[in-house]
Formats: C-alpha cells, sequence, structure tokens
C-alpha cells in the first residue's frame, strides 16, 4: 500500500487541481502493471492516463457521479468543473465499468449516454464480516453519552448535503421524548453545511434530551459497538448509490430505516431488514425532497413505528445481519471483481 502527498507547489491549489497532481504521480508509477482498478473521480485520473501512457487496461468502479452531485461546488468552486471532466473521461475510456448497484448503472447509462451497456456491470459494495460484527459494551456507549437503557435512533455519516442530515434534525424533533438521537457525524464538506448542522443540533438540544453528536472518529470496535446498541440505524440520504454505513449496521445486528432512493432498497428489505421511506426528488440532480415537510413527517413516522416495536426491530436486525453475512461478504464481491478484470485482460 502506497499514500501519496500532494506535489510540492499544489497544497495550496483548488482540491480538484492538487487532486489531478497526485493522480500524475500515481500514473508514472503503475508502469508495468496488467491492469488499473480507480475508484471515484480522485482516482479514475490517475487510471484513465495510466491507461494512455501504458497501454493497460482501466477498470473504473462508480460509487457516485459527479453530475448528480451539483452541490459539490460548493466545496470545489470551479474544481468541480474539473472533477466531472476527469470522470466523464474516464469512465467513456474505460475497459470496464463497475457499478455498485442497479440503481447506480442506470445513473450512469443516463449521465453518460455514449457509454457501451455491455461494459458496465453492477458488483455490490462489500464488506469485512469479521470487523463488523454485534459488540455488546454497555460501558462503553455509556461513556460516549448514550444511555443504553433508552431507545435510541443512530446515524453515522460525513456531514454532506446528500447524506441528509437536516431533514433528519427535524425529524427527530417528532419523536417520542424519550428516544436518543445519536449521531456519528464529522467532516463536513463545506463550513456552511456545519453551521447549519450545528445550529439544528443545538435547537433540538433546547426541546430534548439525550442529543448525543460525537464528532471525533471512533474506532471500528468502538463503532461496532453503538450500532450494536442501536434500537434502529437511520440513512436519511437523499443520494446514496448504495451505502456501505447500511452495510455495516444491518451486520451489527441493528434494522434499517432508509431513504427509498439509489441503491439503498438493494440493501435494506422493506419490512425484513429494515424499513424504507417514501420520497419524492426534484430531478434537477440535486436529490431534494419536492415536499420537504413530507419527507420529514414520513421519516419520523416510520422511525417510530419501528423503536415502537422492539420485538419486530430485533427480527428486522437479525434478518439483515443474515443478509449481510449472505450477500455482501468480500469473498463473495471479490470473486465478481476477479471475473470482470479477466475479461479485459
Amino acid at each position: 500500500v502506497y499514500s501519496y502527498d500532494v506535489p510540492p507547489g499544489l497544497t495550496s491549489a483548488n482540491p480538484a487541481l492538487a487532486t489531478l497532481g497526485i493522480d500524475l504521480e500515481i500514473a508514472r508509477d503503475v508502469a508495468g502493471a496488467d491492469l488499473v482498478h480507480s475508484h471515484t473521480w480522485y482516482a479514475n485520473g490517475a487510471g484513465h492516463i495510466a491507461q494512455l501512457l501504458h497501454g493497460i487496461p482501466h477498470v473504473v468502479t462508480a460509487h457516485s457521479l459527479e453530475p448528480l452531485r451539483p452541490w459539490k461546488a460548493e466545496q470545489l468552486g470551479g474544481g468541480y468543473r474539473v472533477s466531472s471532466w476527469i470522470e466523464r473521461d474516464a469512465f467513456t475510456a474505460a475497459d470496464a465499468v463497475i457499478a455498485v448497484s442497479h440503481g447506480m448503472r442506470r445513473d450512469i447509462l443516463r449521465a453518460y449516454p455514449m457509454l457501451d451497456e455491455a461494459k458496465v456491470s453492477v458488483v455490490h459494495n462489500g464488506i469485512d464480516l469479521d470487523s463488523w460484527h454485534p459488540v455488546e459494551d454497555a460501558t462503553l456507549v455509556r461513556a460516549l453519552g448514550i444511555d443504553p437503557d433508552r431507545p435510541s435512533v443512530v446515524f453515522v455519516g460525513r456531514i454532506t448535503r446528500q447524506k441528509g442530515l437536516p431533514y433528519l434534525l427535524r425529524a427527530a424533533a417528532l419523536l417520542p421524548p424519550e428516544v436518543q438521537l445519536v449521531l456519528c457525524a464529522g467532516a463536513p464538506d463545506t463550513p456552511t453545511i456545519m453551521a447549519e448542522v450545528r445550529a439544528g443540533v443545538a435547537e433540538l438540544q433546547k426541546t430534548r434530551t439525550g442529543v448525543v453528536w460525537i464528532e471525533e472518529m471512533l474506532s471500528r470496535h468502538d463503532l461496532s459497538a453503538v450500532l450494536t446498541s442501536a434500537t434502529t440505524f437511520v440513512c436519511p440520504s437523499i443520494y446514496e448509490p448504495l451505502g456501505i454505513v447500511n452495510l455495516e449496521a444491518m451486520a451489527c445486528g441493528a434494522p434499517v430505516v432508509g431513504t427509498a432512493t439509489g441503491g439503498i432498497p438493494e440493501v435494506v428489505d422493506d419490512g425484513v431488514t429494515g424499513r424504507l421511506v417514501p420520497i419524492d426528488q426534484a430531478e434537477d440532480g440535486t436529490g431534494t425532497p419536492r415536499d420537504p415537510d413530507r419527507y420529514v413527517a414520513d421519516l419520523a413516522r416510520i422511525l417510530t413505528e419501528v423503536i415502537g416495536d422492539p420485538q419486530a426491530a430485533q427480527r428486522m436486525g437479525e434478518a439483515g445481519r443474515a443478509r449481510a453475512k449472505r450477500d455482501f461478504g468480500w469473498d463473495r464481491i471479490s470473486r465478481r471483481t476477479q471475473e470482470i478484470y479477466r475479461s479485459v485482460l
């Protein structure tokens, strides 16, 4: 495993330009490789340049699509046009494109209609089931400020537009008073979204107890303990090609309440491993709910229903863990990826 620093002279450049500088170094260093496989636009440039420079096959995996994340312009400024250019050229020239869900495959072909459908395959993300499993540790959970004797809704994710955290904060105000809201949330895209979330949390804490915000990155063991303690996990994303965090929650035995968008319905079996929240979204690429109040109300209603039936929640959690073990272990995912490698070599 090799890591790269931003090249000297680009440390204060636009993040997209700094990324491209790293990509050039990676492309230089993979000379002699049989195949290069890149994930996300951050590495797509390296893979595409290596393909051109060294004449080796390039496989890309799409975890998100720049045309469907216009809010990234808040973070990158003009660099968003650079990231979009890198992604588009890499995808159109790639020897194979892997989509992490069937929903993502549809999005890829809509965003890049010039692509040959035959070279776009679906391989779901996987998780390490030896690392993600139930961890019963009430002492640790209490030390983090969570009361294991009260029901809890747990969110884990970065503070970005796509994760839908402001909608969750509004929905939490409608939950029964005994319910805790546990936010394992950090790494904000911009100061603006961080300020919005901080204000929302402060407002919520004025009217209810048990609002716990853990901003620091937890170890896998500690996060597993938090997920295991959850009455339910929640994924209020408005854009989510798959959602690895949902798999991690399922592996820890937590039922998942998630938005019925992107690849989430391919992970959450409604009524079996969790519940899906309906959403009617704008078609402008932002994923914004057409009726935010309705989405917030539906999210609160479904969370309340899951919390209100602990036995059903436990059954869904057990079913979710079984599904994670059956369908999303790395052994299965790696075999499918190897098949794609062989097809381009």
